[in-house]
């Protein structure tokens, strides 16, 4: 698979490097490289670009406040000197941040994560085996044969797997998780909880039980939820 990418960043030694990097990256094609995101806002939307490589600290627009513009099938890598951007650029839901001065090892670990997203894009959702979500400013890879329920917290998910005494906390909306699972495997029960079909072993007065947990079925899921135990019922 190749990537068509582009680079946004005022400082011009940041930017050639970044450049050299792209040059050396088989699966990656340059197809702009501007000085501030004032310039790439003007140019960048009549081009197709798969991965966005962008400063956070420029002069006139942030990368912050650029990001929030781009087309929303791109996705953003974040280059900085300062780690405190870190949270800012998980809440605009960046695939990763690269913490200047960049070694060539980790700019290919960054990018080999941009191919792995767009590898599992393509696939019909019904062939998705796993999904990556981001936790602690890493992303994880989690099987779906796994997952018992997802629970929704204001910004967070919490992803509540087999055999796991934790769940794994990813910054990301309820929405954005419904859209990223297969809705032939998952189900929408409540505002705040998705469960996956198969795990389902015990309904008791219109809560599903898993374990000691009990998820409630609000009433405009309920139809639904009905409808899918009638078919599965002698």
């Amino acid at each position: 698979m190749k990537l068509n990418c582009a680079i946004v960043d005022d400082e011009p030694l940041a930017l050639n490097l970044m450049e050299s990097y792209v040059k050396r990256t088989e699966f990656l094609t340059l197809v702009g490289k501007y000085s501030s995101a004032v310039q790439a806002m003007k140019e960048l939307p009549e081009k197709h670009v798969d991965l966005l490589f962008l400063d956070i600290q420029m002069p006139e627009l942030s990368g912050l406040e650029y990001s929030k513009m781009v087309d929303s099938r791109t996705r953003i890598i974040f280059t900085t000197a300062f780690e405190q951007y870190a949270i800012d650029g998980y809440k605009v839901n960046a695939l990763d941040y690269l913490l200047k001065p960049i070694a060539y090892v980790d700019f290919l670990q960054a990018a080999n994560k941009a191919v792995q997203w767009f590898e599992l894009l393509q696939k019909p959702q019904e062939e998705i085996d796993s999904i990556f979500v981001k936790s602690e400013y890493k992303l994880v890879q989690i099987e779906l044969k796994n997952i018992l329920y997802v629970e929704g917290l204001k910004d967070y998910v919490k992803i509540y797997e087999e055999g796991m005494s934790k769940p794994v906390l990813s910054l990301m909306s309820m929405k954005a998780m419904e859209e990223l699972l297969p809705s032939s495997r998952f189900m929408r029960v409540h505002r705040s909880y998705i469960v996956q079909k198969e795990k389902i072993r015990i309904v008791d007065r219109g809560r599903i039980v898993f374990d000691k947990t009990y998820i409630p079925i609000s009433d405009s899921y309920k139809q639904a939820f009905q409808d899918y135990l009638d078919k599965r019922s002698g």
